[in-house]
């Protein structure tokens, strides 16, 4: 291997432990974030109503890739965790890989998490 090699490899995985670090820091550690894991073998069970909650950050993630799965103790697709800094709460899909929570009871943890503060 040549110097330029080694240093591509350096530099690739100075990037993806950043990009590691910056989920986890910006994305849901400060603020409220409802995150859904699924895999692309699953999408049809994806909910649909995300980006219609209010007063949070909303990503989807496909476990496909990276170690999300790991990371997040991910056993059933999907799964949403609604995240304050840590995890506060997880809605996992039942034995037909379908989400049964609904748009109102994961909004209502945001809402319980917003009123906590006051």
């Amino acid at each position: 291997m040549n110097f330029k090699t080694v240093i591509a490899y350096v530099l690739l995985m100075l990037c993806m432990f950043a990009a590691g670090t910056a989920f986890s820091q910006n994305m849901c550690n400060s603020d409220i974030c409802v995150v859904q894991f699924n895999a692309s073998w699953n999408e049809g069970n994806s909910v649909d109503y995300l980006d219609k909650l209010t007063d949070c950050n909303v990503m989807n993630i496909n476990i496909d890739e990276g170690t999300y799965q790991s990371d997040y103790e991910i056993v059933v697709v999907p799964t949403i965790i609604v995240f304050n800094g840590k995890e506060v709460e997880r809605f996992q899909a039942n034995i037909m890989m379908q989400i049964e929570a609904t748009r109102k009871e994961v909004q209502g943890v945001v809402d319980d998490i917003i009123y906590s503060d006051f």
